[in-house]
């Protein structure tokens, strides 16, 4: 019968994991048939295979399609939709573009604040057809909005839709529309709908600029089916190199926002790979598990009262759906955790179920688990990437097979922890060997309370343990499938997290997986204490995580599924006539050898200033290229005066052929204003950083509607003035004279740089252009 028992409490543990994943999403099974006031994945993705067929970031050809698209299915919705555009410049990303924000408006019948349903529809710069990012959250709002409008229902608050503009490239199109749109002033909360994969349970997180406590309630009071949130998450949110259009409600308009996005299968985020059939239906299923009953209770809730001076903690939690409690109750509840603890230790001291020596024994393994884990966490991640060079193409930070190196590390952590703790412990000592979890647990809990207060949920698996040790004092051999039970908690909350830290930050998070890994077995010691096969264990676990790492290993090698990122740049340098092939890549593949050679240059030494982008990569080979006919641009002197002391110039750059962005620089100048496009730069905000990676550009302008950049600035004194531009054409693929050949089938474009590009540097000084205004004059007199 103890066998059994044990038997069945491990089969216990396991399936409460695995219902710790699966539970937190629908499960998509064909719904086309589903009733007219349902939202039905089948007939979201009507419309998003239509938007995905190509790309269509900002100044792109199908940028067009799908905005005639959108029109065209907010119409059929018996909606009004107009556009809204005008130039957006964002001083924070220094980006300036001409966003086009599609608007429509649901009307209520009252006149309280408006809810506003967000979703963007341009796709990344890199050629990624965005079928998640964001054409899911674009569908889920379409697909929500016709299923309430089929319920026959009439809203109290209006209903504002706005498909946003150049997220992508610097939140613009959700700026213009905050900043100059005149129904902006009266929306009181945003649904914001994104994607940072393909795939995953679609998380929810809150932007607001006061306490959380109101919103949080109202979201339960709600009632989504899947809620998949906690006060942890904007934490981590937070440490990312990310922000989304809800961001600019916030900080421009104190408007807050419960935004909704799913962040797995990250390696195909802004790439060739996010496509219709990439994409999740399981994780489209949750986007309207989320938004149809938000839809049905925020078309009729008071927005205008949203604001709390207070934040609660919050969890989804299974059955009970969301657990919630004020910040003001973590103190106290730490406080009783630790008398309770205290208590037990003096009640097990009492009743000889605890001994002094066993109890300072006890920390050994759970020290021992938590050193050799971590190490083993950090230095075999670095050792991976040493044997698999191939997986620094992918700046995501998670390959391919990145969930079997997880799973990988997790069950090599299991087999030490396992092996550790069977060489430590003696049979009858089980409870005194609990102690040093639960003082480590405790004493995380007191670091969450000072550091991290959004993770104070961590306290709840505390009080099972807490209850599960004190079953431990009073009897003999407690019932394992009773402990199970209790620890059901804590593996609902921390076993995705094991999970959630490498997915949304990448995997060289893989310690913390290690880590929480230990730290969870050391809660689940009431079952894995009374077993009698740790050795056992240790060695079946030891033997699937070479399973696992196998797996890992046959899947390393990039595919048609799991495709190379690679990249190619031509660069023409107008100053010197010298132009160059370059790439970005570590390493060149049979496609870039073509036209970098077996033996590439250093790119640092050729080029400088490098267009930002999002990880701050550099050009890591360079080899000479053949000299094409490229159009010069154009630069137009308008003005240049100088009054007491302060000299007022303003000048345009023309582009000759059809570009897609212009970067200008100027090195060593004190400006005391600037104004593109007739869009001020504060000069407060000239930092050479942007999420902490370098952008020494004083603009980064995304051309679209073949618009010139228009310059404006003020210096003091006489003191020369010299600007570098930086024109790209993202048509190298295109463009006959270069006759690219086309790429392999395993390798796609590498996202988040610019690449496929003609790329030109040119410098002038505003001298050179006063010297040729006047020249000119004088050849015409």
């Amino acid at each position: 019968m103890k066998k059994l028992g044990a038997v069945l409490s491990l089969l216990l543990i396991i399936a409460a994991i695995y219902y710790s994943f699966y539970g937190l999403t629908p499960h998509y099974k064909g719904d086309e048939t589903a009733p007219a006031s349902e939202f039905s994945v089948d007939r979201a993705l009507r419309p998003l295979s239509e938007i995905s067929k190509k790309p269509h970031y900002l100044g792109s050809e199908g940028h067009e399609e799908v905005r005639r698209i959108l029109i065209s299915e907010l119409r059929k919705l018996g909606l009004e939709p107009h556009i809204q555009k005008g130039f957006s410049l964002n001083p924070e990303s220094k980006t300036l573009d001409k966003p086009i924000n599609i608007v429509a408006r649901l009307k209520g019948s009252e006149d309280g604040k408006a809810l506003l349903l967000l979703s963007h529809y341009d796709s990344a710069l890199v050629p990624s057809f965005g079928a998640s990012d964001a054409g899911s959250g674009v569908v889920t709002i379409l697909e929500s909005v016709r299923a309430y409008l089929a319920s026959r229902q009439l809203p109290k608050n209006d209903i504002i839709i706005l498909f946003s503009d150049a997220e992508e490239i610097g939140l613009d199109g959700a700026k213009l529309f905050v900043n100059e749109h005149p129904w902006a002033k009266n929306v009181g909360l945003v649904l914001n709908f994104e994607a940072r994969g393909s795939s995953g349970p679609s998380n929810m997180i809150l932007e607001t600029n006061g306490g959380n406590a109101k919103l949080v309630k109202e979201f339960i009071a709600a009632n989504p089916d899947f809620p998949v949130a906690s006060s942890l998450m904007y934490s981590v949110y937070k440490m990312l190199p990310n922000d989304t259009d809800s961001t600019i409600f916030r900080e421009d308009g104190d408007i807050p926002s419960f935004f909704f996005a799913f962040i797995d299968s990250h390696f195909n985020y802004h790439t060739a790979n996010d496509t219709f059939y990439n994409l999740s239906r399981n994780s489209l299923a949750h986007q309207g598990s989320y938004l149809l009953p938000l839809l049905h209770y925020f078309a009729d809730a008071d927005l205008s009262n949203l604001k709390a001076e207070t934040d609660d903690v919050y969890v989804n939690l299974p059955l009970v759906k969301m657990v919630s409690y004020p910040f003001s109750w973590i103190l106290p509840m730490l406080i009783l955790a630790a008398l309770l603890f205290l208590f037990l230790i003096f009640y097990g001291f009492h009743k000889r179920k605890l001994n002094g020596k066993m109890i300072a024994l006890g920390f050994v393994p759970l020290l021992l688990s938590l050193i050799i884990c971590g190490i083993v966490g950090v230095f075999g991640w670095k050792l991976i990437l040493a044997l698999y060079p191939q997986y620094f193409e992918i700046q995501q930070g998670f390959t391919y097979n990145g969930h079997w190196y997880i799973t990988f590390f997790v069950f090599l952590s299991l087999a030490i922890t396992f092996a550790i703790y069977k060489k430590f412990t003696n049979k009858f000592n089980e409870p005194s060997y609990y102690v040093a979890p639960l003082l480590f647990w405790l004493l995380i809990n007191v670091a969450v309370f000072i550091f991290l207060k959004g993770a104070a949920f961590f306290i709840i698996p505390v009080f099972f343990a807490l209850l599960s040790f004190f079953v431990m004092l009073r009897q003999e051999r407690p019932n394992l499938l009773a402990m199970a039970l209790l620890a059901a908690p804590s593996l609902f909350l921390f076993a995705p997290l094991i999970q959630f830290f490498p997915v949304g930050l990448g995997l060289k998070m893989l310690v913390i997986s290690c880590v929480f890994t230990v730290l969870l077995f050391g809660l689940l010691w009431p079952v894995f204490g009374y077993y009698k096969m740790k050795g056992l264990l240790s060695t079946v676990c030891l033997l699937l995580a070479i399973l696992f790492f196998g797996i890992a290993h046959s899947k390393s090698d990039f595919s048609e599924e799991g495709r190379k990122p690679n990249s190619l740049v031509y660069y023409k340098d107008a100053d010197a006539d010298k132009t160059y092939w370059l790439t970005y890549d570590k390493e060149i593949d049979e496609w870039t050898r073509q036209y970098l050679g077996e033996n590439p240059e250093d790119a640092s030494k050729i080029l400088g200033d490098v267009a930002y982008n999002k990880y701050g990569t550099k050009f890591s080979f360079a080899n000479a290229a053949p000299q094409k006919t490229i159009p010069d641009f154009e630069v137009i002197l308008k003005a240049d005066t100088l009054v007491e002391n302060l000299r007022k110039v303003k000048f345009i750059i023309v582009p000759k052929r059809k570009v897609n962005k212009i970067d200008l620089y100027a090195e060593n100048t004190e400006f005391q204003s600037l104004i593109f496009n007739g869009k001020e730069m504060p000069a407060s905000r000239i930092s050479e950083d942007y999420r902490g990676t370098r952008n020494s550009a004083l603009i980064n302008y995304y051309v679209s509607e073949n618009d010139s950049l228009k310059v404006q600035f003020s210096v003091a004194g006489e003191a020369p003035v010299t600007f570098k531009v930086m024109e790209y054409s993202f048509d190298l693929m295109d463009d006959a004279q270069f006759n690219i050949t086309k790429r392999p089938d395993y390798t796609m474009p590498k996202p988040f740089v610019i690449t496929d590009a003609v790329a030109v540097k040119r410098t002038f000084s505003v001298d050179s252009l006063r010297v040729k205004v006047i020249d000119t004059f004088q050849t015409n007199l």
